[in-house]
């Protein structure tokens, strides 16, 4: 994640990123080589074969056939399913079907279709059409705008995305995904939308509308992203407090949850502390307590 800045913050620490590396690979490729532990080229056996081994070794061994994957020209000749997206203003969607019953979700409602050729459509009236547009640019290239530059905690630049998150879209835009994804049983998406949240700079009224959504949209034992989110105002809510205390008051009361992580997490760091400070006590020659917070230079 960039390094903050006076009217930025970071928004998840470092020890929470779970950091996902997907290549820009199309969805019929399926995973990477798997390379299995055996006997290297370079190394022999030591014993001597007996008759039987002899004759066993003379057998001709047929090796399983490999899984067979369909092509990428396959998955654009099956069916097409249409989408409705919303409720009043519904957005239309197209996708193939092959592509789509990638998603557990979808392949249960695809079992209903019948193969006399007549239309298939989904309704979908709860989810962001934006959201589903990214879930569909994922399912035909394993990706979704913007990408993450190779070797940086860093998104590719959006012409549409503010370099300071003030209000939390952008964040919103990637926590959607993640829930979408979490919704359709996309575990790789999931991931993928999660390292990408931790690459946007916000303000605190930002990361707030960000926490209110996801303690809203997210199950309470999903410690993969609400963990993060707890850390982070337990270990800067005294700066941050006075940035939008209306609004973290709020938060508070709508989701005590959320006030309760914050809390846990603020007495684990004390209690911590506490215990750090009985087995390494400071010693000073003049006597002068130690400053418990450093002081960083901007």
């Amino acid at each position: 994640m960039p390094d903050n800045e006076n009217d930025s913050l970071s928004t998840r620490d470092d020890a929470s990123i779970v950091e996902v590396e997907i290549g820009a690979t199309s969805a019929a490729g399926g995973g990477g080589d798997v390379e299995m532990e055996g006997t290297g080229a370079g190394e022999e056996t030591s014993y001597e074969k007996g008759p039987v081994e002899d004759a066993e070794a003379s057998v001709i061994q047929e090796e399983p056939a490999a899984e067979t994957r369909p092509s990428f020209i396959e998955y654009l000749a099956s069916p097409v399913v249409t989408l409705l997206v919303g409720q009043e203003a519904q957005t239309v969607l197209t996708a193939h079907q092959a592509l789509l019953t990638k998603s557990p979700y979808f392949e249960q409602l695809c079992q209903s279709f019948i193969e006399d050729g007549s239309p298939r459509s989904i309704e979908l009236p709860e989810e962001d059409y934006n959201a589903m547009g990214s879930f569909l640019e994922f399912l035909y290239t394993g990706e979704y705008f913007p990408r993450k530059v190779p070797g940086q905690r860093v998104l590719e630049h959006d012409p549409t995305a503010p370099g300071i998150d003030d209000n939390g879209d952008h964040l919103l835009r990637h926590a959607r995904i993640y829930t979408i994804a979490d919704k359709f049983g996309m575990e790789l998406l999931k991931k993928l939308a999660s390292s990408k949240i931790h690459c946007i700079n916000s303000t605190a009224r930002g990361e707030l509308a960000y926490a209110r959504y996801v303690y809203a949209h997210t199950a309470p034992d999903d410690a993969s992203v609400r963990a993060p989110i707890a850390s982070f105002w337990a270990a800067r809510s005294h700066a941050l407090r006075a940035e939008a205390e209306n609004e973290f008051k709020s938060l508070c009361l709508e989701h005590p949850q959320f006030g309760y992580d914050v809390l846990t997490r603020v007495l684990d760091d004390k209690l911590k502390r506490e215990r750090n400070e009985k087995m390494h006590p400071a010693t000073t020659s003049s006597g002068r307590k130690r400053s418990r917070l450093s002081q960083s230079s901007h």
